[in-house]
């Protein structure tokens, strides 16, 4: 996942990691994992990208992101 961009997203749209994880209902240590691991489901993707207004684009840069390239 494009961790970098997730977290420039919410830094423009004037939110912390832990302002994004409690507006769609995950725990912060959960969210930080889920982040780092790549591992948020379609729902919880879905809920970010409504709450950060991500456009699809954005969002196949984030969650769909080959990091090891």
């Amino acid at each position: 996942m494009g961790k970098k961009f997730l977290k420039a997203k919410c830094v423009i749209n004037g939110l912390s990691i832990t302002d994004l994880a409690d507006m769609v209902n995950i725990n912060k240590a959960t969210f930080y994992r889920k982040m780092n691991d790549d591992s948020f489901t379609t729902k919880e993707a879905r809920d970010i990208a409504r709450v950060l207004s991500l456009d699809a684009n954005e969002i196949m840069g984030i969650f769909f992101a080959d990091d090891d390239a």
